[in-house]
């Protein structure tokens, strides 16, 4: 069955011009996340790497188009949307969670085209890739996966506002948990590119073991930065470990030619 071609222009909202010699940084969220967790990054990694927030269907302006429910179709479409509006020449990689998940099948796929590697894979609050998808998993009622979100700090400071928040995502938010339920990991070489991996201390989702995992998906070097916090670290108290890190890493990728 043929798919519905997906609108080019919506998946980087906040896309600008390129600038000579700024790579950028190409980032997703997590399930049920939207571009607005990146918005205030551009003003906190300098003026060494444009952000790029993807934006997926279900969600934002986006909200009336049907949520992806699989990795394969949503990696192609973002792949394509990424080489057709020239972001594959310098970039490097974030994702946090599934978004970590969704991050290196992108690269992947753009390897596999020849687009070209990412400069840097950047993975946060996740487990490696081998360690997603378990089509078993029970399918949790609305209340008890707002109970889920809420137990692990998603809903933020004023659950109320949180709560919501969430109830317009919850589309959204179910479909992206079946493309992590579903998803099974399809053995390949690894990226040559270097992988840096962030874990908090207390994030049930991502043990330390499980971060550490993501070293077997380099041939480059692997750097694992432990900080603390929850699994939605990069939201509260050590946003500002995380960025300090990450600026001193996309400060890198600005003074090294590109490969």
């Amino acid at each position: 069955m043929t798919r519905t071609a997906r609108p080019l222009a919506g998946w980087f909202p906040a896309l600008a011009a390129p600038v000579p010699g700024r790579p950028r940084l190409i980032c997703f969220s997590y399930a049920g996340g939207g571009p607005s967790v990146y918005h205030a990054w551009a003003r906190h990694l300098g003026e060494h790497v444009q952000v790029v927030p993807v934006l997926l269907p279900g969600r934002g302006t986006r909200l009336r188009e049907s949520p992806y429910t699989a990795m394969r179709p949503l990696v192609d479409d973002v792949a394509t949307a990424i080489a057709d509006c020239a972001l594959a020449a310098d970039y490097a990689l974030f994702g946090h969670s599934m978004g970590a998940l969704v991050a290196y099948e992108v690269g992947c796929e753009l390897r596999r085209r020849g687009a070209g590697e990412p400069r840097h894979l950047f993975v946060a609050g996740s487990r490696a890739p081998h360690q997603y998808g378990d089509p078993a998993a029970p399918l949790l009622p609305d209340d008890d996966l707002r109970r889920a979100v809420r137990d692990l700090g998603g809903l933020g400071t004023d659950e109320e506002i949180g709560d919501a928040y969430l109830t317009r995502r919850l589309p959204a938010l179910r479909a992206d948990l079946d493309i992590c339920r579903t998803y099974r990991w399809t053995p390949r070489p690894p990226l040559s590119c270097p992988v840096t991996a962030y874990g908090a201390s207390d994030d049930p989702l991502a043990s330390p073991t499980q971060v550490d995992a993501w070293r077997d998906y380099t041939a480059g070097s692997f750097l694992r930065r432990r900080l603390t916090g929850g699994h939605f670290f990069h939201l509260g108290p050590a946003q500002g470990a995380l960025l300090a890190d990450l600026r001193r890493e996309v400060d890198r990728l600005a003074t090294a030619a590109p490969a």
